[in-house]
C-alpha cells in the first residue's frame, strides 16, 4: 500500500530537575551547595533515508517520544543528557504544523536532517543560585518541557519525470514498457489511483526515474476526484510527459484533454505553467490517429510553437526510444535540482534554523478578573512556574520577587488586589500577600 500523508504526534524529552544538595565531608565544615544541573531532553529529528518510498511506518506509529534528561548529581555533577530521537523520513517528505499549517521543513536529500521538537533544557541546581547574600541556597529548578507538536507528513515523490494525462491514455501501459516497474493495468478509468515508479536506464550510461501519476480530471485543483493527492507528486518532477489519446476512441477531443489538464496545473500551482512539457501523442496505432495527430499539432502550434509532440504507441513500441532520448536531453539541459532557487523554509533548513525555541525572556502579561479571582496570563511566567520548585520555601520567595520585578504586584495593587486575594496562573492558584515593602505570592494549600 502506497502511504503519501500521515498525521503524527511528536514531543521532545523533557528536561532534568535540577537538585538540591549540599556538601558533607570529614573535615569540610560549611561546604556549600553541591546540587548540579539536570541533562537536557532529548530532540525529535526527521532525517531522510533515501530507500524508503512510502510513509507506511506512520500508519502504525503515531506517536514519538524523546527520553527526558537525567536529574541532577551531587557533588556538583552535571545530569545526562538524553539521547536525540531520530525518526526516518523518504525523501520529499514535506512536514507542517497541524495547528498553524506552517511549513516546518522539506525534506529532499539522502541524509538530510532537522528539529521537528526540540528537546527542553535541565533545570539549574543549587550550587547555581549560590551568591555572596545567600551562601546556601535551597533552590533548584525543574526541567523545561520539550516542546511538543501534532505534525501532518506530505510525500511528493521525487522523480525527474513525471507521466499526467486523462485516466485510461496509457500512462500505466507506457512506464511498464520502458522500465522494470509493474502498475496495475486495466480497460478502466482510474486503475492506478498511486503513483508508481521505474527506473529508466538507456544503456548508454543515463537513467532517469518516471512517475506513472494518478489520472486527472476535470476541476482536480479544487479536489476533485484524486485531486491533490495527485497534483502534489506533480510539483517534484522535472519534465512533464503528457500523455495525449489521440485515437479518440471515448468521444474526447485529444486537444481539448490537452488544454483542461494543462489548466488544471496552472490552477494547482502557477510554476508548473513553465515546467518543461513533451507531449507524448499515444496509440498511434490505432484508426483515425494521424489524422487526430496532425489536426492536433496544427491547433496546439498556434498556443505555443515550442512545444514537442511526438508520436507513440505503447502496445506496438512506435517511437518510444525517440522519445527516451528526447527526455534524456532535455534532462541534461536543466540545472541540477540542487542549482534552482529553494524555497525560505529549506533555505532555513540548511541553516539548522528549521525550529527556534521561544526565549524564556519575554515577560509581556495580562490580568483579567473573574470575580474575586485576578487571572494573570503570561506565557513567560507559566514557563518560569513550571521550573519552580513550589515545594520549596526559598523558591517562592524567588518566584515572588520575579513577579515584582517585572510590575506584576504593582498592576495587581491598581486592580484591587488586597491581602488574601486570589492570584491564577495557568492550573494554579496563589494567595496574595501583603507584607508592606516586601509582596509575595505563596501557593495555596
Amino acid at each position: 500500500m502506497f502511504v503519501d500523508k500521515a498525521k503524527i504526534y511528536v514531543k521532545g524529552g523533557d528536561g532534568g530537575d535540577g537538585l538540591v544538595s549540599f556538601r558533607r565531608e570529614l573535615y569540610v565544615p560549611e561546604g556549600g551547595p553541591s546540587g548540579g544541573d539536570g541533562g537536557n531532553g532529548g530532540n525529535v529529528i526527521f532525517r531522510v533515508d533515501e530507500g524508503l518510498r512510502t510513509l507506511m511506518d506512520f500508519r502504525y506509529q503515531k506517536h514519538f517520544k524523546a527520553t527526558k534528561g537525567e536529574k541532577g548529581r551531587n557533588k556538583s555533577q552535571h545530569g545526562a543528557n538524553a539521547d536525540h530521537m531520530v525518526v526516518r523520513v523518504p525523501p520529499g517528505t514535506v512536514v507542517v504544523d497541524d495547528d498553524t499549517g506552517e511549513t516546518i521543513a522539506d525534506l529532499t536529500r539522502h541524509d538530510q536532517q532537522v528539529v521537528i521538537a526540540k528537546g527542553g533544557r535541565g533545570g539549574r541546581g543549587n550550587i547555581r543560585f549560590k551568591s555572596a547574600v545567600n551562601t546556601a541556597p535551597a533552590i533548584a529548578e525543574n526541567g523545561e518541557e520539550g516542546q511538543a507538536r501534532w505534525v501532518t507528513l506530505e510525500l511528493k515523490v521525487m522523480a525527474d519525470v513525471g507521466l499526467v494525462g486523462f485516466p485510461s491514455v496509457g500512462k500505466s501501459t507506457l512506464l511498464s514498457v520502458v522500465s522494470g516497474a509493474q502498475p496495475k493495468i486495466g480497460a478502466y478509468h482510474f486503475t492506478t489511483i498511486t503513483p508508481n515508479l521505474g527506473v529508466v536506464d538507456l544503456g548508454d550510461e543515463r537513467s532517469f526515474v518516471m512517475a506513472d501519476l494518478p489520472g486527472l480530471i476535470e476541476g482536480a485543483h479544487t479536489g476533485v476526484g484524486l485531486g491533490h493527492e495527485f497534483l502534489r507528486h506533480v510539483e517534484r518532477t522535472r519534465i512533464i510527459v503528457h500523455v495525449v489519446d489521440m485515437s479518440g476512441m471515448e468521444g474526447r477531443d485529444p486537444f481539448e484533454d490537452w488544454v483542461k489538464i494543462n489548466d488544471e496545473l496552472k490552477l494547482y500551482n502557477i510554476k508548473l505553467a513553465d515546467r518543461p512539457q513533451i507531449v507524448a501523442a499515444n496509440k498511434m496505432d490505432m484508426p483515425d490517429s494521424e489524422d487526430n495527430l496532425a489536426e492536433f499539432r496544427k491547433r496546439v502550434s498556434e498556443i505555443d510553437p515550442d512545444i514537442v509532440v511526438m508520436p507513440i504507441s505503447s502496445l506496438t513500441k512506435q517511437g518510444i526510444k525517440e522519445l527516451l532520448y528526447r527526455v534524456a536531453d532535455l534532462l541534461e539541459s536543466l540545472p541540477e535540482p540542487s542549482e534552482v532557487e529553494e524555497s525560505e523554509q529549506l533555505a532555513k533548513a540548511e541553516e539548522g534554523i528549521v525550529y527556534r525555541f521561544e526565549s524564556t525572556k519575554d515577560t509581556d502579561f495580562t490580568i483579567t478578573r473573574e470575580n474575586e479571582t485576578f487571572v494573570i496570563q503570561s506565557e513567560s511566567i507559566e514557563r518560569l512556574m513550571r521550573r519552580t520548585q513550589f515545594n520549596s520555601y526559598d523558591a517562592v520567595v524567588r518566584f515572588g520577587r520575579i513577579l515584582r520585578g517585572v510590575g506584576i504586584d504593582a498592576e495587581l495593587r491598581k486592580r484591587g488586589a488586597k491581602d488574601g486575594s486570589i492570584i491564577r496562573i495557568g492550573k494554579f492558584e496563589f494567595e496574595f500577600f501583603e507584607g508592606g515593602s516586601d509582596n509575595y505570592l505563596y501557593e495555596e494549600e
